[in-house]
């Protein structure tokens, strides 16, 4: 594709356009990993956590042929994803696992942020490559771009949320939504889901109706387990 010409703009326009959908679930993921953090850590996590991200979608982008390659990719992306979801909605906050996906320290923050957006990469890194029909000086902007997007959506979230605590069941729920297309678009279930070119709809809306209830729902019961053990240990110390 030649620099510069009218299908490189367009292909770029493309890439921006898909940065921006995309980028919407990378920032909610950050912001709920540094939700915990003591305030001065917060901006570095998100910062360090997103050139993190970055990089590995970098390295990604440059092995997506041979990731295309590899069968059951976007199932076990997706499932992972579940799990950060729900870890994510379910941590009470209270500095039990430090290290955890709900950590309350940078680098656990950090390692939670990075394997969520390695997961939640794959789609990224294909729907770039697939734009930028192999030139890579795209594909690089692409990134480039992603970068100021998923800083400023994150530290927005953020703020959301320490206002209105309710966003982090909305950001689970993204994630779980975001979790359920991963699966949906694995070949090896084409014949349940149908492929992207000619989807499946109704088994798509139910997977991810599954997902977001299951993972809202198992969060919300464990919380409720984590609450009565706490109300009754209380009453036993009284005791």
């Amino acid at each position: 594709m030649e620099f510069m010409s009218a299908p490189w703009w367009s292909a770029l326009a493309a890439i921006i356009l898909i940065d921006l959908v995309l980028a919407g679930d990378n920032a909610i993921v950050i912001a709920l990993a540094a939700r915990n953090l003591p305030k001065h850590l917060q901006k570095p996590a998100i910062i360090w956590g997103t050139v993190g991200a970055i990089v590995v979608r970098t390295l990604m982008t440059l092995v997506v042929v041979w990731l295309l390659k590899i069968p059951g990719l976007m199932l076990l992306g997706g499932l992972g994803l579940l799990w950060i979801a729900y870890n994510l909605i379910s941590d009470s906050g209270d500095g039990e696992d430090e290290h955890g996906v709900g950590a309350t320290t940078f680098w656990g923050a950090m390692k939670t942020i990075i394997i969520a957006d390695a997961l939640m990469g794959i789609d990224n890194v294909l729907g770039v490559a697939g734009a930028a029909h192999g030139a890579m000086d795209l594909v690089v902007i692409g990134l480039l771009v992603s970068v100021p997007i998923v800083v400023f959506g994150s530290t927005m979230v953020l703020k959301l949320v320490e206002r209105y605590p309710i966003i982090i069941q909305g950001g689970a729920a993204v994630l779980a939504w975001t979790a359920a297309s991963m699966i949906a678009g694995e070949p090896l279930l084409a014949n349940l889901f149908g492929p992207r070119e000619a989807p499946e709809k109704l088994w798509r809306w139910a997977l991810a109706a599954v997902c977001v209830a299951g993972v809202l729902g198992v969060a919300w019961l464990r919380k409720r387990q984590m609450a009565s053990a706490k109300a009754a240990s209380g009453v036993s110390d009284d005791d």
